[in-house]
């Protein structure tokens, strides 16, 4: 929903278009309203993946390669937006067969490809926190490998993945976004820097962008989301910050959920939203295997 929401406004600057308040057509890719796009797109490759073959990277990116290649996966059967990082990494999958090798690991190549389409881990391995918290993190790290692999992504992945896992398991929002709560669960992985500034809590001192950057898109969706009062006005925050609209839109999207919960989603957002005969049936499935 977060996706669809900025997809109207995305690559557009923050008040040269009027305010987002609900689903639109239009923008860079001419989608009706409530269409939705690669974030989404991935999203249910990663969840699909899950859902038929438990952990298996090499699944996830031919999953994400079909979808590159075919539009499975998408709202309209096309794959009519990629970003340059995943498709260079998606080109070397599909050369040498190795999904852990594939993703650039150059901090020049770390957009927010990987976090964007990240809540299917921490969903489909809810049975992990708070006692595996190791073994989810690992997950969570290996999910961005395929097409994100820099220092800055795997921590984002990390960071953000055990704030949706305290969400999901129903801990206080403050708890879950402390620095306390994400040092006690990341004993073994050592955060970047400009991830750990964002722990720190930049996201509370200073004005966001909606950008592409991983980093930032992160302190962003978190800036949206960290005192919102419901789903709606953490999520409209994230689109209207334009630019890479639909990501920050899908990233707050992602944590708004497992706060607010389904029944905190507006009925006409639901209603409105494109494709869930695609999205549903694999939201079902990896619901089933959850462990």
């Amino acid at each position: 929903m977060g996706d669809a929401l900025g997809a109207a406004v995305e690559f557009q600057a923050p008040g040269s278009f009027e305010p987002v308040s609900g689903y639109r057509g239009g923008g860079a890719h001419r989608l009706a309203p409530g269409e939705w796009t690669d974030d989404t797109s991935m999203a249910l490759a990663l969840a699909d993946s899950i859902a038929e073959c438990g952990w298996d990277l090499n699944d996830q990116a031919t999953r994400y390669l079909l979808w590159w290649r075919t539009g499975r996966y998408s709202v309209n059967g096309r794959a009519f937006d990629i970003g340059i990082t995943t498709a260079g990494a998606l080109r070397r999958f599909a050369a040498y067969a190795d999904a852990r090798q594939s993703g650039e690991v150059s901090s020049n190549a770390s957009g927010n490809g990987s976090i964007m389409r990240l809540s299917p881990v921490p969903i489909a391995c809810m049975g992990l926190f708070p006692d595996r918290t190791d073994e989810l993190v690992r997950r969570l790290i290996e999910s961005s490998l395929p097409t994100h692999a820099s220092a800055q992504c795997v921590s984002a992945c990390a960071c953000m993945g055990l704030v949706l896992s305290g969400l999901l398991h129903g801990l206080a929002r403050e708890e879950v976004l402390s620095p306390k709560f994400l040092r006690t669960h990341l004993r073994d992985h050592s955060l970047h820097p400009e991830i750990e500034e964002v722990v720190l809590g930049s996201y509370r001192r200073r004005q966001p962008v909606g950008a592409g950057y991983v980093v930032r898109s992160l302190e962003a969706a978190l800036w949206a989301f960290h005192d919102a009062t419901d789903f709606r006005e953490a999520v409209l925050r994230a689109v209207n910050l334009g630019h890479d609209a639909d990501t920050t839109g899908a990233v707050c999207g992602q944590f708004a959920g497992a706060y607010f919960g389904e029944s905190g989603i507006p009925d006409e957002w639901r209603e409105g939203l494109a494709g869930r005969a695609i999205i549903e049936p694999i939201l079902t499935r990896l619901l089933e295997r959850a462990y």
